[in-house]
C-alpha cells in the first residue's frame, strides 16, 4: 500500500506545510520504531506524490500465531525494551509480534534513499494497544 508524499508547494497540502511538504508518518511495530517523513519532487515524479504506507508483513497472522507458541511476547517487550502493550487478546498479541513485520528502518531507508521521502525524525515506542 502507499500513502500521499506530496512535494513541498503542492497545492493540496496544508499552507503549515507547504515550504516543507506533505508530512507523511510511517508506523514501525509495536516492537519497533515509527517515523516522520516528508513528501519530495521525486515522489511527484517517479511515484504519483506517493511512498509506503508501512513495512509491511513477513508472515500472516495465522503463522505469526505459530511462530510464537510458548512465548510470552507482552513480557518480552516490557524486559528487554521497556514498551508496555496490552491487547484483547492473547491471540491478537501474537498476530501483532514485531517479527511478524519487515523492519521498518530498512524499508524506510530504501524510501528516503530513492528520493521518494525524506527522513524528519525516528519515534521510539512507549507503549501500543492492540485489539
Amino acid at each position: 500500500g502507499a500513502i500521499r508524499a506530496f512535494s513541498p508547494g503542492h497545492p493540496m497540502i496544508p499552507k503549515a506545510y507547504s515550504k516543507i511538504g506533505q508530512p507523511v508518518m510511517i508506523p514501525g511495530d509495536m516492537g519497533r520504531s515509527s517515523y516522520v517523513l516528508v513528501g519530495t519532487d521525486t515522489a511527484m515524479k517517479e511515484t504519483w506524490g506517493s511512498t509506503c504506507h508501512g513495512a509491511g508483513r513477513r508472515l500472516s497472522r495465522h503463522a505469526a500465531v505459530r511462530a510464537t507458541q510458548g512465548r510470552q511476547i507482552d513480557r518480552e517487550l516490557r524486559d528487554k525494551k521497556g514498551i508496555i502493550v496490552m491487547a484483547r487478546g492473547r491471540k491478537t498479541l501474537f498476530e501483532e509480534f514485531p517479527e511478524a513485520y519487515k523492519d521498518v528502518d530498512e524499508v524506510v531507508s530504501v524510501a528516503h534513499e530513492a528520493g521518494i521521502s525524506k527522513k524528519v525524525v525516528k519515534l521510539r515506542p512507549l507503549g501500543g494497544i492492540k485489539g
